[in-house]
């Protein structure tokens, strides 16, 4: 269904995006759209069901309110790309801040969670049809899923919801039942994650920003083997 965001009164976006868990959407959102620093950025979030879907409106707190003039978006978006109504290539592809934190842990996590993954998400045994994104420990086990039929907007669930439960990634890593694009790259090292795994390839652009950023990628994970193309 559509999701209407509002930033302080203004249309930021419309998302095409399963209808759950929508404020940890916005919170992810606006903290991967780099309108946010954290959730202390946001004062208030309510959601607000409309005619043919639902609008979160967002207040967002003083200190970062003159960002939303720049970023404002007057196209409509889908699931599938988070680029459309970016004005300028520059906008597109602003650089990402190095990763702090580096990937400390070894493949075995990646099969352990792997090896959970599937009995952690309910909507897609009822319908095989979304994404995953699931925070796991450096050990492999699974802390946090969200589920979402875009893998934007479920990567985007789970950092909001971390965000809202004052979660860290504590060294561990993000899991996603998806190929790996440059968006969930950059989403990933805008909230400070080490490890990206996901069950298909790479683009060529989301390997070129991963080595930017120090941001260690699994990717063509399965039960018993994976590639590490960022090394």
């Amino acid at each position: 269904m559509p999701v209407a965001i509002e930033c302080n009164g203004l249309g930021y976006a419309v998302l095409m995006a399963t209808p759950e868990d929508l404020i940890d959407l916005a919170y992810g959102f606006a903290l991967t759209e780099r309108l946010i620093d954290g959730a202390s950025d946001i004062a208030d979030a309510e959601v607000h069901e409309v005619a043919g879907g639902s609008i979160v409106r967002l207040t967002l707190d003083r200190r970062v309110s003159d960002r939303i003039a720049d970023r404002v978006r007057h196209r409509t978006t889908d699931s599938s790309c988070g680029l459309c109504g970016i004005e300028s290539i520059e906008q597109a592809l602003r650089p990402l801040p190095e990763l702090r934190d580096r990937w400390r842990g070894s493949d075995a996590a990646v099969f352990r969670a792997l090896d959970a993954l599937g009995e952690r998400q309910p909507l897609n045994i009822a319908t095989r049809a979304v994404h995953a994104a699931t925070a796991c420990s450096i050990e492999g086990d699974i802390r946090l899923v969200r589920e979402d039929v875009g893998r934007h907007n479920a990567f985007d669930k789970l950092i909001g919801a971390m965000l809202r439960d004052r979660l860290d990634w504590g060294g561990g890593f993000a899991l996603l039942s998806s190929r790996c694009s440059f968006e969930l790259v950059e989403k990933a090292v805008l909230s400070g994650c080490p490890m990206l795994a996901t069950i298909s390839a790479p683009t060529h652009l989301a390997l070129e920003r991963a080595r930017a950023a120090g941001l260690a990628l699994r990717t063509l994970a399965r039960s018993d083997a994976l590639l590490r193309p960022a090394e």
